[in-house]
């Protein structure tokens, strides 16, 4: 007799139970296709283990979402059709990244205004995928919403994308892992069994809290270290400025859904190298592209963490490049400024960060719930706010004279 299911062996869950209609879903080339989109973008040239890609992190997300329905179910708060639908949404939720993932959709935010949610709505409700959806006894319009946390279910979307969401538990384990950074400790078990529902909104036993708190900080940490780590930038802010300086050339951000579908990590450095060297700007996105696959990169001559929020608006790019490309006399095109901001408390589904957090506590068969602001738990406290690091970036032959004027004209930033 066919199973009617299939365990795929995972580093992180060691095995994630997949059933048939997952399985079609996954089977697919447009899932197949984020194989070939890593995770972390260029971080495998700082930690050489970070090779993991968008597809094995999507299918964390599903079993993580699965045991925090299976949790909610118990305490009959859903049915057995909402638990597969949360596997479902978190399976789809990263179906629309491009290739070097948030890197790609930096560019097309400026090019185009599109997110990659939004292509991956189109995803789900236009191609094969939906199809399958449709087949198989899914509302395709529904699970389009839920996986990019606009359905009316609040408590839903939350599972998938937030301060207690599947998506953050699967890959900060397993950039931990993969990355060999040790500041990724979550015990998302003791999360996922620990969740409840509190007027529509997603909930967490108070007992857990000190869970919850553990992971905020390993988020904290995993930032400094890992994605805003300043060899990982100088490779993410090439690859970047080469996509910017080669968009007019390839129209790498105006294509229709069947070619952007094509579109992977290791195609668009092709594309990139392939470059005819007919303006400057080809060029530059050319030799960048190059160095980025021989790792000469960028070297930072300067790095500052922002603590006042009013230089945050404060601070313009454009215009930090022209007054150190004066002061030093090296090529404005020769100088990278790289902002790295985020907030230090994860981005609710609305995209706003998290605020608050419901604690439930349950005596003597009574059940109580009390909203805190995130902020005022004690060891989230210290890091509320915005994670703001300034740094500049120069080709190592410029280095001595950059370094110079970036102390002179930004050294007093606070």
């Amino acid at each position: 007799m066919k199973n009617n299911f299939l365990d795929i062996i995972d580093p992180i869950h060691d095995f994630i139970r997949i059933n048939n209609t997952e399985l079609q879903i996954i089977d697919n080339p447009i899932f197949q296709r984020l194989r070939r989109i890593r995770q972390l973008s260029g971080a495998h040239l700082t930690y050489p283990g970070a090779q993991h890609t968008r597809f094995e992190h999507s299918l964390g997300v599903l079993h993580i979402a699965g045991k925090a329905g299976i949790a909610l179910s118990e305490k009959n708060i859903l049915k057995q059709s909402d638990i597969q639908n949360l596997r479902l949404a978190a399976l789809l939720h990263d179906i629309g990244h491009g290739p070097f993932s948030h890197l790609f959709e930096e560019v097309m935010k400026e090019k185009s205004k599109i997110t990659h949610e939004e292509i991956g709505r189109e995803i789900i409700l236009k191609t094969s995928i939906g199809d399958t959806l449709s087949k198989s006894g899914f509302d395709k319009n529904f699970l389009a919403q839920l996986a990019f946390g606009d359905s009316k279910l609040q408590f839903m979307n939350e599972i998938i994308s937030g301060a207690l969401s599947a998506d953050m538990m699967d890959y900060l384990l397993r950039d931990g892992y993969f990355t060999g950074a040790e500041h990724a400790k979550i015990d998302h078990n003791r999360i996922t069994q620990s969740l409840d529902v509190y007027q529509k909104k997603l909930a967490l036993e108070r007992s857990a809290l000190y869970s919850f708190e553990s992971m905020l900080h390993s988020r904290h940490q995993m930032f400094k270290a890992v994605y805003f780590h300043k060899t990982v930038r100088s490779a993410e802010v090439m690859i970047v400025e080469a996509l910017r300086q080669a968009d007019n050339e390839l129209g790498l951000t105006s294509l229709k859904i069947d070619d952007y579908l094509k579109l992977t990590d290791e195609y668009i450095i092709s594309k990139l190298l392939s470059l005819p060297e007919k303006n400057s700007n080809l060029k530059r996105a050319k030799k960048l592209a190059q160095n980025y696959q021989d790792r000469k990169l960028l070297k930072c001559v300067f790095e500052r963490i922002l603590t006042s929020k009013s230089n945050l608006q404060k601070i313009k790019i454009s215009e930090i490049k022209q007054n150190l490309a004066r002061k030093s006399k090296v090529n404005e095109d020769e100088i990278f400024v790289d902002s790295s901001i985020t907030p230090s408390i994860p981005l609710a589904p609305s995209k706003k960060e998290s605020k608050s957090i419901i604690l439930i506590t349950n005596e003597s068969q009574n059940k109580t719930a009390t909203e805190i602001p995130i902020s005022k738990i004690p060891l989230v406290s210290t890091m509320s706010g915005f994670m703001n690091i300034l740094r500049v970036y120069t080709a190592p032959n410029f280095r001595k004279k950059v370094e110079m004027a970036a102390n002179s004209i930004l050294g007093n930033l606070e």
